[in-house]
């Protein structure tokens, strides 16, 4: 059974840095498989859907060209989480776990919990700073940093790979609004997935308020975490945490 990996926003499976390893090695695990979103990373020249049901069409379609055989296990964070769910509410069959990080969807959350309260006018600044300097490699990348990490003493060696990663395969500016437009709109089925899920959130996440992840960890009576400082990038701030986390609750299943 594999781990399958799905990241957010216009990211894509290198922005997992070690991540993946990491994880393979605190559950015993394969290597995880880590697939794109229509629009990103090896896909960056294709359209990005407007739907997050499409995305899930997609991310099928990759794994079946691959070879691979459900049930997986499937990892997402953010829009990834929101992929990751409506996978498992419609293709129970193909999911054995899920594991959701800093996501929000509705009908769980309101448009304004999804930013942490007294801080819509500093995220909002910086999101339109980032639209405004999207292709200005270096400068969106040191706001996504800003936006996404609380860990700071790797900024230098993450900026660099990360605008490495955006001037091998750049995300257009079109291609984040449907990405954005699809995450807006999604809503996910009331009843909780039939397999076992776990939530993770973080404290110090500017973009998404963790009470999203409690709402829908209550509404489902799924496991909940929350780190006391990381960021909306939990992966990247603590992958050690993350990773521990999972391994406790996958070996307890």
């Amino acid at each position: 059974m594999s781990w399958v990996l799905l990241r957010g926003l216009t990211r894509e499976a290198r922005h997992w840095g070690s991540f993946p390893g990491q994880l393979s090695a605190a559950l015993g695990a394969a290597p995880a498989v880590l697939l794109d979103l229509p629009g990103n990373g090896a896909f960056h020249r294709q359209q990005s859907a407007v739907s997050v049901q499409a995305m899930v069409e997609f991310a099928r379609s990759q794994l079946r060209a691959q070879g691979q055989q459900p049930p997986w296990s499937l990892l997402a964070m953010s829009l990834g989480g929101m992929v990751a769910t409506d996978w498992a509410q419609r293709y129970p069959h193909e999911v054995s776990r899920l594991v959701l990080i800093n996501t929000s969807m509705q009908p769980f959350s309101s448009a304004t919990e999804r930013l942490r309260p007294g801080r819509w006018l500093d995220t909002w600044r910086s999101l339109a700073l980032l639209a405004w300097h999207w292709s200005q490699i270096d400068k969106a990348e040191r706001l996504i940093h800003r936006l996404t990490c609380q860990l700071t003493s790797t900024r230098r060696e993450d900026l660099a790979a990360w605008s490495q990663i955006r001037q091998s395969a750049p995300v257009s500016a079109v291609n984040a609004w449907r990405q954005l437009w699809a995450a807006a709109r999604f809503s996910a089925a009331a009843a909780a997935p039939a397999c076992p899920t776990l939530l993770l959130s973080a404290s110090g996440d500017q973009l998404v308020n963790p009470c999203c992840s409690q709402r829908v960890a209550s509404a489902w009576q799924a496991a909940h975490h929350i780190h006391p400082w990381a960021g909306h990038d939990l992966p990247h701030d603590d992958a050690d945490w993350a990773c521990k986390r999972i391994a406790d609750w996958a070996g307890g299943r």
